[in-house]
């Protein structure tokens, strides 16, 4: 059964006997993707895993719902690309291969109906987007040359310390502001879901790194077919045939260690006894539960230090249903307006064109749209979404929604890297995952699953058992 809103609340099935791990008994907090990859590979290695969930549905942070005056389900779009190797990993296990539509290509629209393609040719890598990338009409020679002699800096690899700011950076290289509007900023914006002074360079870097240089295959675009919970049940399912015993509207009311040295967990008004926990939460979440066990003064104070430093960044999204096609494309980055990417959904999904078309509007970053309200987002949105599909006009606006998630990521700022928590912490037994924690990738769905497969390691005192390797680099990147 996949578990899902209006699912059953207990799933169990058997598990096969295997060889006994160091902690035999394990409950992970959080059915995200953190709790769910953390949960998958503990059990795979011949744990006893509970999983409980305060939410009726899977995916923490990356989900869907049914929006109860509009009739349709909605999320908050969420990407792949080639290089997410353990997200991958996990979707293929769980038999999701067909749930990914693959995009070799990058389109930019300027309002003024420009439109440039970055898509892989013949030449190898790093020079596999060369072609395409000096035909684009969104930018002038002197752009391309700085944007050229830019990514050259991260032909090797990229920056291990981040304390530097991408806009210092920009400034340092002598960026143009057509580079850093038609390039630099889409890009950066919408991966790391913030603005350039709160960007290092180093996961900046590690963007165009991965995406841009590396191999063709590390750049390509995966976009779910699916709505968020439809798309992941199928790791939940394989959670389950592993012997996971998922529990939805489960919520964690208290943790404490037993004089044993075990966890007492109680939830959903039951107690249950356990060799160690994986608290696979928000930091927020994480910092509460964290703040009801006792602690040495030094760790409380690192502690606090590096929940201080972790600020989340919102993303808003705009919903628009249309009688009919107006936009001829599956996604977009849109230049020069508020909106950085477009994703039709009746398209991605395959829609037939008698539903007429799904789009979403995805504005990263979106503080000032937090202090906004419904219809103010909505006429902004529509008005810059005119320019660039003028057939929109002339079609019938069927309905409309607005999503603000003001704690969709964290914000990689710079020197943050010295305060993300590890997996293990200083109370034996029990363990830390979700994006936010030490994983080397920002805020992705491919940090979570990270997160949780090395929370996975440090139960079973390997760190780094679960891991998937690298996408190995291709073409002349092979020797660089």
């Amino acid at each position: 059964m996949d578990p899902g809103p209006g699912s059953s609340d207990v799933i169990r099935k058997s598990r096969p006997a295997m060889s006994q791990p160091l902690h035999s008994e394990v409950i992970v907090i959080g059915a995200g993707l953190a709790g769910l990859s953390a949960a998958v590979a503990l059990s795979g290695a011949g744990a006893e895993v509970k999983l409980f969930e305060r939410r009726p549905y899977i995916g923490g942070r990356a989900y869907s719902y049914e929006h109860p005056s509009l009739d349709e389900t909605i999320d908050s779009q969420h990407v792949v690309v080639g290089c997410c190797t353990n997200l991958l990993d996990l979707a293929q296990q769980a038999g999701m291969a067909d749930a990914l539509r693959w995009y070799d290509e990058l389109i930019f629209l300027e309002p003024n109906g420009n439109r440039s393609a970055l898509r892989s040719g013949s030449l190898p890598a790093p020079m596999h987007r060369a072609m395409s990338f000096l035909q684009a009409p969104m930018l002038r020679l002197v752009d391309k040359t700085g944007i050229a002699s830019g990514l050259l800096r991260f032909l090797h690899g990229f920056p291990q310390d981040d304390s530097e700011s991408f806009a210092s950076w920009l400034k340092r290289t002598g960026q143009t502001d057509r580079a850093i509007r038609h390039f630099w900023e889409p890009v950066v914006v919408g991966a790391l879901n913030d603005t350039f002074d709160r960007c290092s360079v180093k996961y900046a870097g590690k963007v165009f790194h991965e995406s841009f240089l590396r191999s063709p295959e590390a750049g390509r675009l995966g976009i779910p077919a699916s709505p968020l919970s439809d798309f992941f049940a199928p790791i939940a399912s394989l959670a389950s045939q592993a012997g996971v015993d998922l529990r939805l509207k489960t919520g964690l009311e208290s943790l404490q260690q037993t004089a044993d040295g075990r966890w007492s967990v109680r939830a959903a008004g039951e107690s249950h006894i356990a060799d160690a926990v994986v608290l696979a939460t928000d930091f927020k979440q994480t910092r509460t539960l964290l703040n009801t066990l006792p602690a040495a003064e030094d760790d409380r104070a690192r502690l606090d230090a590096a929940f201080d430093a972790l600020t989340p960044s919102p993303i808003t999204t705009i919903h628009l249903w249309y009688d009919r096609e107006v936009t001829g494309l599956d996604h977009a980055v849109l230049l020069d307006t508020r909106i950085q990417w477009l994703f039709t959904k009746s398209r991605i999904r395959r829609w037939s064109k008698e539903r007429g078309e799904y789009c979403e509007l995805v504005i990263s970053a979106s503080w000032p749209e937090l202090q906004m309200g419904r219809e103010e987002i909505l006429s902004s949105a529509l008005a810059e979404f005119e320019r660039f599909f003028p057939a929109a006009k002339q079609a019938t606006l069927i309905k409309t929604g607005v999503l603000k998630e003001a704690r969709a990521t964290f914000s990689v700022t710079p020197g943050l890297d010295q305060y993300r928590l590890p997996q293990a912490t200083p109370w034996p037994g029990l363990f830390l995952a979700g994006d936010w924690t030490r994983t080397e990738w920002p805020s992705t769905m491919e940090g979570a699953v990270r997160s949780g497969r090395l929370a996975a390691g440090a139960v079973m005192g390997e760190h780094q058992r679960f891991m998937s390797p690298e996408l190995p680099a291709t073409g002349l990147m092979q020797y660089l």
